[in-house]
């Protein structure tokens, strides 16, 4: 299982990569595109829609079953990731590169603060294990 270190995480099994100062990328980790199994379907939000940390913003449906995306901080969907309606299953195979989901301006970058570092999250993986 991949775990990059320079990427934040959520518990919900999000991954966030600051692609600016001003706006960070979001896709599901790994570990989550395992868990769900081949990925079929992406629905994603539209440009301009705001959502609040912890809310659903879209869902991943795969052969297995439908699972929700949070948003890890509160924020402004500014893209989408098209490639997503055509080839879902680059969240298989590239879930942390081709398979983002959304790029987002934070309403605080601050708040990325409280995610979770690729060892905090890896300790967090092991905990769910037990």
């Amino acid at each position: 299982m991949t775990v990059p270190a320079e990427l934040k995480y959520s518990k919900d099994h999000e991954w966030v990569s600051v692609v600016s100062p001003k706006e960070v990328r979001i896709g599901i980790t790994d570990f989550a595109q395992r868990q769900l199994g081949d990925v079929v379907f992406v629905e994603q939000p539209k440009k301009g829609d705001r959502f609040d940390s912890s809310r659903a913003f879209g869902t991943v449906e795969s052969v297995k079953a439908v699972s929700e995306i949070y948003m890890p901080c509160d924020g402004t969907i500014v893209a989408v990731n098209e490639l997503l309606a055509d080839e879902p299953e680059l969240i298989n195979t590239d879930s942390y590169g081709d398979g983002w989901i959304v790029q987002v301006e934070p309403s605080r970058m601050k708040d990325l603060d409280q995610l979770l570092s690729a060892d905090q999250y890896k300790e967090y993986l092991r905990s769910e294990e037990d």
